[in-house]
């Protein structure tokens, strides 16, 4: 049977599915920092009062650890939270500015997704309330979450959790692997952000575009397809570098161009496939961009009702469209920004990631972006790079244009 059969949960989660749109809802801040008070996991002295990178897995309902030498290496059948805190200098003072991202493997559970969830609402509790909150899936790392690692590695397997589980303890000692080694699909997540992706071991999932590297326990191979970036071709090297230190094996790299690099397809099951075929496997991303025109809603009752209407549309929105008694909704294309008001009221609060979810959930081109959420006064660079972005580069293009 091969290694990974079996090893996946029964039903994929789809949060749109889930009851995670209840977070934040009804539930009393005081009651919610109080239950934020007694977890371990928060209340190390350090979170909340030190920069830095801090990752903890959803394990059987609790919030356990990340151990720091596994920091970049994620299981698609489980739920994260991310912590990154980072100090910032003021007019007056230096302050900590707080992200904190919920991570979705595409194989999780609705369990571990809505004790991720949970957690990261009473996280925020635990910070005061001053963290920007990101929904992330697998499938569409966002530019904010991908800076943080230079190179991120999506893996097969996960931990066992409340009701499935996907087993990645006494397997054998060695099934063979192949990783997928690829250029983030979005230009502005920064020159050097490369996913690793592990990948079924089999000739299909080759593509000529990428770089694949195959370990068989007792040799590594690096599969070079012949349309590969040298910036792929430099974080292969450096994977395999990591592969090597724990376990001393030959390495061989092997271009799809020459005549030896047959080997590795041979080993993936295509024993019959000829020379010189052509290899073709969509990545395991989402390639959505930023649109060309962004979209600002506003979710707000001061008519009596709540209500959820399109503002502005264009590349002419900026800071001064916000309005801080009610919550907003920016749509940039390749994720999506709610913006919350210190004014805001408290069933606009409280309703947020429903209607976040339902607005992804009716656009065909949206229903997969990553979904992030920030209060006034406490937005980071990122949020008002979304915001102003666009339209600085369309000005900036406009006068270019016009010289």
């Amino acid at each position: 049977m091969p290694p990974h059969e079996g090893l996946v949960h029964q039903q994929e989660y789809d949060w749109r599915d889930s009851n995670v749109e209840l977070i934040n809802s009804d539930i009393d801040h005081k009651v919610k920092y109080q239950s934020a008070a007694s977890e371990p996991a928060w209340n190390n002295g350090t979170i909340g009062n030190q920069a830095g990178l801090f990752i903890w897995r959803i394990e059987d309902f609790e919030v356990v650890p990340w151990p720091r030498g596994n920091y970049g290496s994620f299981y698609e059948g489980d739920s994260y939270i991310v912590l990154h805190t980072e100090e910032v200098k003021g007019d007056a003072e230096t302050h900590l500015i707080h992200d904190i991202f919920f991570w979705l493997g595409r194989a999780t559970t609705q369990d571990e997704a809505g004790t991720a969830a949970y957690k990261t609402v009473e996280l925020d509790e635990f910070l005061h309330g001053a963290a920007t909150q990101h929904r992330e899936l697998q499938i569409s790392p966002s530019d904010a979450f991908s800076a943080l690692f230079p190179r991120l590695k999506i893996l097969r397997g996960g931990v066992r959790s409340g009701f499935n589980h996907v087993e990645t303890k006494n397997e054998p000692q060695h099934t063979d692997t192949l990783l997928r080694v690829f250029k983030h699909p979005s230009s502005t997540a920064g020159r050097d952000a490369v996913l690793v992706h592990e990948v079924e071991p089999m000739w299909h999932s080759l593509d000529e575009g990428d770089v694949f590297i195959l370990d068989k326990g007792d040799k590594i191979f690096v599969w070079q397809g012949r349309k590969c970036s040298p910036m792929e071709k430099l974080k292969a090297a450096q994977v395999v570098n990591d592969l090597t230190i724990a376990k001393h094996v030959d390495v061989e790299v092997l271009s799809q161009e020459e005549m030896r690099g047959k080997v590795v397809i041979d080993y993936l099951g295509g024993q019959d496939l000829e020379f010189g075929t052509r290899f073709e496997c969509a990545r395991p991303v989402s390639s959505a961009t930023e649109r060309d025109t962004k979209k600002l809603f506003k979710l707000s009752d001061a008519g009596g009702e709540l209500a959820f209407d399109l503002v502005k549309e264009g590349n002419g929105i900026g800071r001064e469209d916000l309005d801080g008694d009610d919550v907003f909704l920016l749509d940039v294309g390749k994720s999506i920004w709610v913006w919350e008001g210190s004014g805001a009221s408290r069933a606009e609060r409280a309703t947020w990631l429903k209607v976040a979810q339902r607005y992804s959930g009716m656009q065909l081109d949206a229903k997969d972006l990553s979904v992030a959420k920030v209060k006034q006064g406490n937005e980071g660079k990122a949020f008002w790079g979304a915001v102003e972005a666009r339209a600085d580069r369309k000005t900036s293009q406009e006068l270019h244009e016009a010289q």
